[in-house]
């Protein structure tokens, strides 16, 4: 490709895809993580009864608590697959098209 202006690239349809597969990915976590985050903040609000519950008789632990634990692990979860997305499919893609513009 001859043309290395950045419009030239902000139209070559291999930088446009992976345009769509980054917010694709992106949206698709994102939104997976505000529906956990809230799901969790809206049993709080409305479910306290729930989240009060013993785990076992004679337990001090509440049901609230491994279900707070689990948010946060889904968390850290939900950022591996985008790292581990970024790391063997973007990065090599950006690579790929930087080379192609001289970059």
């Amino acid at each position: 490709m001859n043309d290395k202006t950045p419009h030239a690239i902000l139209e070559d349809p291999e930088f446009k895809e992976l345009a769509r597969q980054k917010n694709k990915v992106s949206l698709i976590l994102t939104i997976t993580e505000l529906v956990l985050y809230f799901g969790f903040i809206g049993l709080i609000a409305y479910n306290k009864p729930f989240l009060a519950r013993k785990i076992a008789e004679g337990s001090a632990t509440t049901i609230g608590i491994p279900i707070a634990v689990g948010v946060i692990i889904l968390s850290w979860i939900l950022t591996g697959i985008y790292i581990f997305w970024a790391n063997s499919v973007y990065d090599e893609k950006v690579k790929r098209i930087k080379k192609r513009f001289g970059g």
